[in-house]
C-alpha cells in the first residue's frame, strides 16, 4: 500500500485505521533469517526453541566448538535464499564443494560459482579460513616429512584407537614441508578409492607432491596386492600430472611400513 494512501486512510478513519496498518505492516514477509511468528496449532515455547536453535544463538550460546560444520558455515553466509534456510544453503555448498577440507582449499572465484554464495560471501569465507591458516602456522612448527620415519612420527597420534581403515593423503612443498592432510576414504576398501580423490586435494592445495598413508588395524602390516597395485596406478598418474607420489605408508600400533622400501624398484 503507498504511503500516501496509507496517511489518508489513517485521517478519515481514525485511530482504528492506523492500528490495521500496524497489522498489515506486521504481516510483511520477512527474511528467511528471521524467526516467523509462531502458527495456530505451533506454541510460542516452540517458536522461542526454534530461535535459540538458530545458528548464531547456539554458538553464542554453547560456544563454537559445540556447532556444526554447517552451522558455522551458515553464520558466515548469514542468510539464505527464498525457500532455502540458510543451513540448508550451507549444507548443500558442502556437498557442492566436497566437504570441509575443499571449502578451505577452495579459490574466492570458484566459491562464488556455487549457487548461494556469491562474490561477497565467497570472500567473507575465503577470509574466514585464511585467518585460520594464519593462526595455524603461527601455533605450530614447519614440519618436514622427509623420511618413511618422518611420516610415521607424524600420524601415528592419528591413527591410535582408530578401529577402521582410514585413508590421508599428504600434500608436500618442493622441501618436503607438509601443507595440509586430507582423509579421502574410510572402510574395508580404502586402496580401491577413486584417483581422483587422490589427486582433487593437492591440486587445490597446490602441492609439489604427495604421500599416501593407511592404517591396518589388525596390526598386519604386510601390504595386499590391492595396496600395492593402486600405489602404482596413483604414482603413474601422479608422474604425468607432475604431482609425484613419493610414499604409501601404512601404519599400526607402534610400526610402519613404507611401500617405496617393500617394493624397491617396482615402486
Amino acid at each position: 500500500m503507498p504511503d500516501s494512501t496509507a496517511r489518508k486512510l489513517a485521517i478519515s478513519h481514525g485511530g482504528w485505521a492506523a492500528r490495521g496498518l500496524l497489522v498489515l505492516a506486521a504481516m510483511e514477509p520477512t527474511p528467511d533469517t528471521a524467526p516467523r511468528p509462531p502458527h495456530a496449532s505451533a506454541s510460542a515455547a516452540a517458536w522461542f526453541r526454534a530461535l535459540a536453535d538458530k545458528p548464531r544463538e547456539r554458538l553464542l550460546r554453547d560456544g563454537a566448538r559445540a556447532i556444526s560444520d554447517s552451522e558455522l558455515i551458515a553464520i558466515l553466509l548469514g542468510t539464505g535464499l527464498r525457500d532455502h534456510p540458510v543451513i540448508e544453503v550451507a549444507d548443500h555448498v558442502l556437498r557442492k564443494i566436497g566437504g570441509l577440507a575443499s571449502l578451505a582449499a577452495a579459490s574466492p572465484h570458484e566459491l562464488a560459482q556455487i549457487r548461494g554464495i556469491g562474490a561477497a560471501r565467497a570472500a567473507r569465507i575465503a577470509a574466514a579460513f585464511e585467518l585460520g591458516r594464519r593462526v595455524g602456522r603461527l601455533d605450530h612448527p614447519v614440519v618436514r616429512l622427509g623420511s618413511a620415519d618422518d611420516i610415521f612420527e607424524h600420524v601415528a597420534p592419528r591413527f591410535a584407537h582408530e578401529p577402521q581403515e582410514v585413508m590421508l593423503v599428504l600434500g608436500l612443498d618442493t622441501h618436503n614441508v607438509l601443507i595440509d592432510a586430507v582423509e579421502i576414504a574410510r572402510g574395508p576398501a580404502v586402496s580401491l578409492s577413486e584417483p581422483r580423490n587422490v589427486f582433487r586435494p593437492l591440486l587445490r592445495m597446490a602441492a609439489a607432491g604427495g604421500v599416501l598413508v593407511h592404517n591396518h588395524p589388525s596390526g598386519d602390516l604386510v601390504p595386499s596386492p590391492d595396496d600395492c597395485s593402486f600405489t602404482r596406478h596413483v604414482r603413474a598418474l601422479g608422474w604425468l600430472l607432475g604431482l609425484p607420489i613419493v610414499d604409501h605408508v601404512i601404519v599400526s600400533t607402534g610400526r610402519f611400513c613404507s611401500l617405496a622400501e617393500w617394493l624397491g624398484g617396482d615402486f
